[in-house]
């Protein structure tokens, strides 16, 4: 089991996902995003344009992705 925050993923909080998988934890991750869009948190809500602007470009968005799967395979078990 590894574990990564919401600010390690993107994301405005320390909230800690913890997952076998980096699937599970951007999973987690979406989710949490959906939360804090719906009670209009301001710092969410900042890194969700953050998001929104580097979707634009596919492939600063593959880095992205690729970036963050290798920091989760890095990370220890815990």
């Amino acid at each position: 089991m590894k574990t990564m925050t919401c600010r390690q993923l993107g994301g405005a909080c320390d909230l800690e996902f913890s997952a076998e998988t980096f699937e599970e934890i951007a999973e987690m991750s979406k989710k949490h995003a959906t939360e804090m869009l719906e009670k209009l948190d301001k710092d969410h809500l900042k890194a969700m344009e953050d998001m929104r602007i580097l979707m634009q470009n596919p492939d600063a968005l593959q880095a992205w992705f690729k970036n963050k799967r290798t920091e989760f395979e890095t990370l220890p078990e815990r």
